[in-house]
């Protein structure tokens, strides 16, 4: 059987699906508002926004953007904040303007940014204040003309929003001083955009809807390029080998995984509003404390996110006490989910943690355990409806079940290529539409996927990906550093961490000072975690430096010291 995985499936599965059942994303979008329009779509910090007001208020901000800012559809408009209200309002009225979102990590720092902005010709950022500070940093070197500005509190009633924004500019000092005076406030061009009327784009379902970032293997983040007819199948497959367990209109799903994220903007906000559901944004997912109060306030029924969110969870005394009586779907992708956590999981709400698998290329959604798996099963599931997969050698040679090899992908969901870069795209996109994933995995007899290894060189650290030429190149800028590789190490916290090994030209080069060189240019989980001083370092015949063979050294260390 070719695809023997179909047998496998539960019987409520479609082996199929049709991505042209909603022509775009702005089709899904209109018919779920119409459908839902009473009823809640998001929640955040006590305040909700239903259907119909969230329909109002991306119509304004899509309306602001065509008149007032007089851009083009296709415009790149960039989001760069944390899960809040705001978020998909400007994200449901950038699309709706026909433009593309380009997500952006908020914790990003000046020289991330930087690149990010300049290769995606971004005109146009919606940013919080508490990352003003880094914009103003950058922004003369960018094409960004426009600057939408929010708040945390600023989408909560009145008071509330007054003063939380003033606990945390204040008190918690999380709002450095920022100079961008040509800013506009988001309620401001909220305002401005009711005065408008707002003209309907004509959109394509091959139009870009996302410059979605990753780093693929080597060198600066590429955005890979999603298509309205990407998104729309991969919401359709994820409600196709999940959707039996879930119930239109009746859902309320908790997003602690940021929106930015791929994972969580597809599974969570594009699919749940697909379905009429609700959206508990958890706006600081770290603070655990905090955050099982609020799952404490609802009758919550799905769950998404990473082991390490769920391991912290299932820590919590007070997690323990919960009722889950409603919880009916809890997926962890974004990193491997571990046995332990997933059985305290079972053990403590009751239902499976299920472990998914996808990558930015492929929207992101490839495989999934059945909603009807009886016990953890180490693997990351099945290919979604209308997905095949294959394993191929180093000769991209097709491989049978059971050998281990590179996982391959193909379906609807599979990006169009990396924004502006061909020879990229070349690398891991087949022209027959099978894209290269760079995982070492086993397929056995009934399609169930078992990832081995990692072909690529990407560190994964908390869900979010971690390139070693980008670590390496940070590091290498300390005058110091006279040679350096990073790799990544097992971590109970993370999952995997950074460590860097170096040869110093100047011996009184300290971890200390060096992690501190790194803090000035990299996101907090990309700063290494361990590092160590070599006389020399590993290298091929031409000189290449090995890591593999540092993963291999510090993998004997590991058992030897266990």
């Amino acid at each position: 059987m070719d695809k023997p995985w179909l047998s496998r499936y539960p019987d409520d599965v479609p082996e199929t699906i049709d991505p042209g059942q909603y022509p775009t994303l702005l089709d899904m979008f209109e018919q779920a508002v119409e459908r839902y329009a009473d009823k809640t779509a998001f929640i955040n910090m006590g305040a909700t926004l239903s259907y119909r007001e969230l329909e109002q208020r991306s119509r304004a901000f899509a309306a602001y953007l065509q008149h007032d800012l007089r851009l083009q559809p296709g415009s790149r408009v960039a989001l760069m904040m944390p899960n809040l209200l705001q978020y998909p309002i400007a994200l449901y009225g950038i699309l709706r303007a026909g433009m593309v979102a380009v997500n952006v990590n908020p914790l990003y720092k000046p020289r991330e940014l930087e690149h990010q902005i300049k290769d995606a010709d971004v005109e146009t950022i919606v940013i919080v204040t508490n990352f003003a500070h880094t914009l103003e940093q950058v922004i003369d070197n960018t094409p960004i003309k426009h600057v939408v500005m929010t708040s945390l509190g600023q989408m909560l009633p009145t008071v509330k929003g007054k003063i939380i924004d003033w606990v945390v500019k204040y008190i918690k000092r999380k709002v450095p001083n920022y100079h961008l005076p040509n800013a506009v406030s988001m309620k401001q061009a909220l305002t401005l955009g009711r005065q408008y009327t707002y003209e309907r784009p004509d959109v394509a379902s091959s139009d870009v809807a996302f410059l979605q970032y990753t780093g693929g293997t080597t060198g600066a983040a590429k955005g890979a390029v999603l298509t309205h007819r990407n998104m729309v199948a991969n919401v359709l497959q994820a409600k196709g080998a999940y959707g039996p367990v879930l119930s239109d209109g009746d859902e309320l799903v908790v997003t602690a995984l940021p929106l930015y994220h791929v994972f969580a903007l597809s599974v969570n906000c594009l699919l749940f509003t697909e379905m009429g559901g609700s959206n508990l944004l958890i706006t600081n997912p770290r603070d655990i404390p905090g955050f099982v109060k609020d799952l404490g306030r609802y009758d919550v029924t799905a769950i998404t996110g990473v082991n390490t969110l769920f391991n912290a969870l299932v820590n919590n005394a007070h997690f323990k006490q919960l009722d889950f009586t409603h919880l009916r779907l809890a997926v962890g992708g974004g990193m491997a989910v571990q046995r332990a956590v997933a059985e305290k999981w079972k053990a403590i709400t009751g239902i499976h943690l299920l472990e998914g698998y996808g990558l930015t290329e492929c929207s992101p959604l490839v495989a999934g355990n059945p909603y009807d798996l009886k016990d953890y099963s180490g693997a990351i599931g099945l290919p979604v409806p209308s997905t095949d997969v294959r394993i191929v050698d180093d000769e991209g040679q097709v491989l049978p079940f059971d050998q281990v090899g590179e996982l391959q992908v193909k379906g609807p969901q599979v990006m169009s290529g990396y924004w502006n870069n061909a020879e990229a795209t070349a690398e891991v996109l087949s022209d027959d539409g099978w894209v290269s994933t760079g995982d070492m995995v086993r397929i056995d007899e009934m399609g169930m996927i078992y990832i081995v290894d990692r072909k690529k060189d990407m560190i994964l650290v908390s869900g979010f990906n971690v390139y070693p030429n980008e670590i390496e190149d940070v590091v290498a800028l300390h005058s110091k550093v006279q040679e350096v590789a990073a790799i990544g190490v097992p971590s109970e916290a993370t999952g995997e961490a950074v460590k860097v090994y170096v040869v110093a030209s100047d011996t009184s080069l300290t971890n200390k000072e060096l992690i501190a060189h790194c803090r000035q240019y990299l996101t907090g989980y990309k700063v290494p975690k361990d590092i160590e001083f070599r006389q020399e370092l590993p290298k091929s015949n031409v000189g290449k430096i090995l890591r593999r063979e540092l993963r291999e050294e510090n993998d004997q260390q590991t058992s030897a010291s266990s």
